[in-house]
Formats: structure tokens, C-alpha cells, sequence
């Protein structure tokens, strides 16, 4: 009988990338993208976007700070109540990063803390229930 040609395990080629895999599997937008999102004119967009169901819950039920979609209003109401919920909040109170701050920071220019900004939790419709 003849020795096998093949080396290794044959499911080696899967498990190459599996590390990168891990780290973006749940990745969420960045503060600076949420803080964009919080704008007026685009949170109205958010909060009352079409049907979708690609989406869970259908794109009904959003929470902006997040970034995430939930399967119905109650379990929205939960996610506001919760510890995750409260430090993202803690989170965007700081004003975002820019380059004009990086360069001031970098000796080009007086260097100003950043602000803080006042962030409460959206409004819920009720109705939606």
C-alpha cells in the first residue's frame, strides 16, 4: 500500500484567516460613524427606515447609539435598561476625534481638551408595540 501525498491537515487552507475572522465578526461602527449618524437629519432616516427583511425585525427597530437592530420593541426597551447600552452612552459624550485636533496635539497649535457633549437615549414610539 501506498503512502498518502497529502501533508497536514486537508481542512488547513480553511483555518488560515480564522484570528481575522474572530476580531470582525461583531464589529460595530466606530464612535466618530454613530456620532455622524446622530445628526437630525440622518437619525430620522435611521429611526424610520423602510421594511427590510434582510434585517432583523424588519429595519422597525433600531437603536441609534448601538447601532443595532432588534426583533421587536420590547427587547429594544430591555436593550436601553442595559449595561452595554449605558457605556456606549458614557462613550459618545466625548466629542469625536479630528485631524485638526491631532495637530494641535502634535505641536501645531494650542491643544483644547475635547468637549462634552449631552447624549440621552432616542425617543421610543409607543404605538409601535
Amino acid at each position: 500500500m501506498a503512502k498518502s501525498k497529502q501533508t497536514g491537515n486537508h481542512k488547513s487552507d480553511k483555518k488560515k484567516h480564522i484570528a481575522k475572522t474572530w476580531k470582525t465578526k461583531r464589529r460595530t461602527k466606530d464612535l466618530d460613524q454613530i456620532h455622524s449618524d446622530m445628526k437630525p437629519e440622518t437619525a430620522a432616516k435611521l429611526l424610520h427606515q423602510e421594511v427590510d427583511y434582510d434585517v432583523t425585525g424588519c429595519a422597525q427597530h433600531y437603536c441609534l447609539h448601538c447601532a443595532r437592530y432588534f426583533v421587536d420593541m420590547r427587547s429594544l426597551k430591555e436593550h436601553f435598561k442595559s449595561k452595554v447600552h449605558k457605556k456606549r452612552l458614557k462613550k459618545l459624550r466625548e466629542e469625536p476625534y479630528t485631524q485638526a485636533e491631532a495637530e494641535k496635539a502634535a505641536g501645531m497649535g494650542s491643544y483644547i481638551p475635547p468637549k462634552i457633549v449631552e447624549v440621552k437615549t432616542q425617543p421610543v414610539e409607543e404605538d409601535m408595540d
